[in-house]
């Protein structure tokens, strides 16, 4: 049985945000002034009292649609995010659909601007909501303001609970009642045991498409826009027996091009996705082909280890004869060679081309993480290696490789004990990886070689 799932609805820029983040005790969501920064659903696990629970943060329903056009929402005038006016009717969406899933809601409204027609209009769509709901009076930062809030009782949901949630005043005793109103459960799977993919990418090459394909539901919003996805969500997902945790992320531009706070939020938030990511799934536009950006992306994907499958989307609109295929997995070889060793599959999320291949594939990477090589097997390896192209000399000097042994995986990792590890030059170091990959397989993960200097015995008997 899954996690209970509490969800945070609301206006626009009452702290829906700032309220998630306070629960989960992490800054996950994108928090800004601008009413409109939060978009998609965030899922985040939390716990409280002793009982693990879902948040789900969730963009503002925006419920006037006379005031939509202008950008403006009812009540003291508050613009609404210029670039987010349009995902209005996706952002309520979302939220509806959260509220559908919720086993709690909490309903949050802002103490500093007063009861409003708006939150009058949500209050109406929550009391058709199937599960309990917390009314919240928000950015209560003082006792006058807490005193004030007694005029949210009009909307009939019960008992008003003044917070802070910037300050965390009143969150403690709202979170009390929330885990009491929960039905006992059993946690589905410890979150260390998922597996974790991360979509990765610039903008607008299809990431949030392909989430949506991957779990069969529209979970985030869709949009031609680049940018319309600013904070990483994650949704779990069980593929054949093995639980998944998929995150969508903001796309990734280079520095220069990172304008304003909120996308360059969003972009730290991706990078932050790759570091926990077991998994990378690098998607290429296959339109546009591989770019310099996508080699970017790629190089902060090695930064951190992670292993990566690339998928080349948007295939169904690709021309191509019967040599494509090749001459486009040669292409995407040689822009991204360092990448030379991860599966290319060529997808399409629009029409689910081949779509159901990349969690397998994302599996097999996933399971050369883990993979060991004996150490007598490993020596006979680089013997042989040596043997084939000895290593070249340096100053009159030839590195000597006495044993390797293989010490981590997560990524695999090994240890060569050397004469001299300056004598190690990286295109030699390229052809002992190439001698593993050769001999073992290690499909789409990097490899560590660590290069060690071998204490010489009067060295170790001085010690």
């Amino acid at each position: 049985m899954s996690l209970p799932i509490v969800a945070l609805v609301g206006q626009p820029n009452v702290g829906k945000s700032t309220l998630f983040n306070r629960i989960v005790g992490q800054r996950l969501a994108v928090v800004h002034d601008l009413p409109g920064t939060t978009r998609d659903r965030l899922h985040a696990r939390a716990e409280w009292n002793g009982v693990p629970l879902t948040v789900v943060d969730t963009g503002g329903i925006e419920i006037l649609p006379e005031t939509v056009m202008a950008g403006r929402r009812a009540g003291p005038e508050r613009v609404l995010a210029q670039d987010s006016a349009p995902y209005i009717p996706l952002m309520r969406a979302q939220a509806e659909q959260a509220i559908q899933e919720a086993d709690v809601v909490i309903f949050i409204t802002d103490a500093a601007t007063g009861l409003t027609a708006g939150d009058s209009e949500v209050a109406d769509i929550l009391r058709h909501a199937r599960c309990p709901v917390f009314l919240v009076a928000n950015k209560a930062d003082n006792a006058r303001l807490r005193q004030d809030a007694i005029e949210f009782y009009a909307l009939g949901l019960g008992t008003v609970y003044p917070i802070s949630a910037l300050h965390g005043t009143g969150v403690a005793d709202l979170l009390d009642d929330v885990v009491e109103a929960l039905t006992p459960f059993e946690p589905e799977v410890d979150e260390d045991e998922r597996i974790k993919l991360a979509i990765v990418g610039r903008p607008n090459v299809g990431k949030s498409s392909l989430l949506n394909r991957l779990l069969g539901e529209e979970r985030v919003i869709v949009s031609p826009v680049p940018g319309t996805t600013r904070d990483a969500i994650d949704t779990d997902l069980e593929w054949e027996g093995t639980p998944i945790t998929l995150i969508d992320t903001a796309g990734i531009r280079r520095r220069g091009k990172i304008g304003r706070d909120v996308e360059r939020y969003s972009v730290l938030r991706a990078l932050k996705a790759i570091q926990r990511a077991d998994v990378a799934l690098l998607v290429i536009d296959g339109v546009e082909g591989v770019t310099a950006q996508d080699a970017h992306v790629a190089s902060f994907i090695l930064d951190e280890w992670a292993s990566v499958v690339v998928l080349i989307n948007k295939w169904d609109a690709v021309e191509k004869d019967t040599h494509t295929v090749t001459e486009y997995t040669k292409w995407v070889r040689e822009t991204l060679r360092f990448l030379d060793y991860v599966p290319v599959l060529f997808i399409s999320a629009l029409t689910g081309q081949r779509v159901h291949r990349i969690v397998p594939a994302a599996l097999a990477v996933q399971e050369a993480r883990f993979r060991r090589i004996s150490t007598g097997s490993l020596n006979r390896l680089v013997q042989n290696a040596l043997a084939r192209h000895a290593p070249p000399s340096k100053r009159g000097k030839r590195l000597k490789i006495y044993y390797v042994s293989q010490p981590g995986v997560d990524p695999p990792t090994f240890v060569f004990h050397v004469n001299d590890p300056d004598l190690v030059h990286f295109s030699y170091e390229r052809y002992l990886e190439n001698r593993l990959r050769e001999a073992y397989e290690f499909p789409g993960t990097p490899l560590r070689l660590i290069f060690r200097r071998r204490e010489r015995r009067n060295d170790r008997r001085k010690a």
